[in-house]
């Protein structure tokens, strides 16, 4: 074991030290403003802007949320927007977002970078005295909470298990540039920044194909060699895993490209992922992860296993446990986990339930370890916002259960390709009842009609416009969802009670 996975260390100490008196700051305030900071994470094209757009716009005006027990019973009285309390972080573009799905009808960008909003809801409790709860939402990509486990791992041990990842299918196929490359150099060659930045394009190029919706691989840290942001071309992004020396167990010595790159990972470590969790991270209260399993069903078998192993790594990073004032003071839990199937409208209502129980399938053993801490964890299919509505479409003498929607411009299935105008009816087909079978499956799409091509062909889950939203009597827009009231009511409910 190397020297970074040495515990107690003095960093470590420290680090600690630091979290025990943020957290008695917060606790203290805690006590006259009750507050509940929220993360929203998800792996890349999950949907978490529309998430959080969904979740405040119902919060702000009142949307129908029927198993929102606080809201469905009049309990709250009215939500406000405030100013964040981190000043260093930069704010949700609530406003812009929820343009791009009201008056554009288009989804709004991916965020590819930390980002906050506070709401602060007042209420009357259920026994009738008035209160409030302030709520922080903190938005982050899903591949910054995969770096977590690097704090904990040596250069050696993160090189020996990226590149044994790297030589299985179908990855490894994918990384044969960057194999290829790191032939021609070894760990005791003298440091060479041009060697260094080729294998950092080459890992970054391999990470990249990974992520591409045919393969849908999910465990690609480092996650800031995806979405660099300001440190693009810094030297703590331009480092590549290497194989170890055969005659040097430790890695080669001072000077040698294996130093120069253990240094740029150390740095890492250090200047990137330990503030985001110190800062960040060890702060928050309940956490929601959003899944898009619908890319990883069309990708097939290793796709689902990568996410299986991406789940459990994340659910590995979370301070799991009953909160108690005890714990408050001096080392905040995240007591509530909440893991969302999301694009549920993508399937007819049917398949929701295999939709959930293939999700739990995937997360059962992280879930045994969180429960076991004493946290409440719960598995859910959604739609933040609903892109289709379901239908029955006659096919010969069967009737199919449906969806209909507006595939965007450029989307197809299988000879048809859709304009973005043309609203079109689909047959998802029926996910299997034992979620096994999509473990073992050997390959391939799922099966689906259109109403242009009867046949059945194979596709992947096609992506929809934003739906026309309802308009109440106030001119208001209500946008429709699937179960973001049960989200809401597990991830808040007792918070509101």
């Amino acid at each position: 074991m190397g020297p970074s996975t040495m515990t107690p260390n003095i960093s470590t100490i420290v680090e600690e030290s630091r979290l025990a008196a943020a957290a008695m700051v917060e606790y203290a305030g805690g006590l006259a403003h009750p507050t509940v900071r929220l993360g929203v994470t998800g792996l890349t094209r999950a949907g978490k802007t529309v998430f959080m757009t969904a979740l405040v716009h119902n919060l702000l005006h009142g949307g129908r949320l029927p198993v929102f027990e606080a809201l469905n019973s009049g309990r709250i009285a009215r939500a406000t927007l405030k100013p964040q309390p981190d000043d260093a972080v930069p704010r949700f573009d609530y406003e812009g977002h929820l343009r791009a799905l009201v008056d554009e009808r288009r989804w709004p960008e991916s965020t590819r970078h930390l980002s906050e909003l506070r709401l602060v809801i007042d209420y009357q409790s259920e026994s009738a005295r008035r209160r409030t709860l302030t709520l922080d939402i903190i938005d982050y990509p899903g591949e910054w909470l995969l770096d977590l486990p690097l704090l904990a791992k040596s250069y050696a041990e993160w090189s020996a298990e990226t590149l044994a990842l790297s030589r299985q299918e179908p990855r490894a196929a994918l990384a044969e540039a960057w194999h290829a490359h790191l032939a021609t150099v070894q760990p005791d060659d003298p440091e060479d920044e041009q060697a260094a930045l080729k294998a950092a394009r080459l890992f970054t190029d391999y990470l990249k194909a990974c992520r591409d919706e045919r393969y849908a691989m999910s465990l690609l840290p480092p996650g800031r060699f995806l979405m660099p942001g300001d440190l693009a071309g810094s030297p703590a992004l331009t480092f590549s895993p290497l194989d170890l020396p055969r005659d040097n167990r430790a890695g080669a010595g001072p000077g040698s490209l294996w130093a120069m790159m253990k240094r740029r990972y150390d740095a890492y470590r250090h200047v990137v992922v330990r503030p985001f969790f110190r800062d960040h991270f060890a702060r928050l209260d309940r956490q929601i992860v959003l899944v898009d399993a619908l890319a990883a069903f069309n990708a097939g078998p290793a796709a689902l296993r990568d996410l299986e192993g991406a789940l459990v790594a994340i659910l590995g990073c979370f301070r799991a446990g009953r909160r108690s004032w005890l714990s408050n003071m001096f080392r905040p839990r995240i007591d509530r986990i909440l893991f969302a199937a999301t694009k549920a409208d993508h399937l007819h209502h049917v398949n929701h339930d295999r939709l959930e129980r293939i999700l739990g399938r995937m997360t059962e053993r992280a879930i045994a370890q969180a429960e076991f801490a004493g946290a409440s964890i719960d598995v859910v299919a959604l739609a933040a916002v609903r892109a289709t509505r379901e239908a029955m479409v006659a096919r010969g003498r069967d009737r199919l259960p449906s969806i209909l929607g507006i595939p965007l411009a450029g989307e197809f299935a299988g000879r048809e390709t859709f304009d973005g105008e043309t609203e079109a009816a689909m047959f998802p087909g029926d996910l299997p009842d034992n979620p096994e079978a999509l473990f073992c499956r050997a390959g391939g799409a799922f099966k689906g009609l259109t109403t242009a091509d009867a046949r059945e062909t194979d596709y992947r889950f096609l992506r929809f416009r934003p739906p026309l939203p309802d308009v109440d009597a106030s001119g208001r827009p209500h946008l429709p969802h699937i179960r973001l009231d049960r989200a809401l009511q597990f991830l808040l409910g007792d918070r509101l009670a």
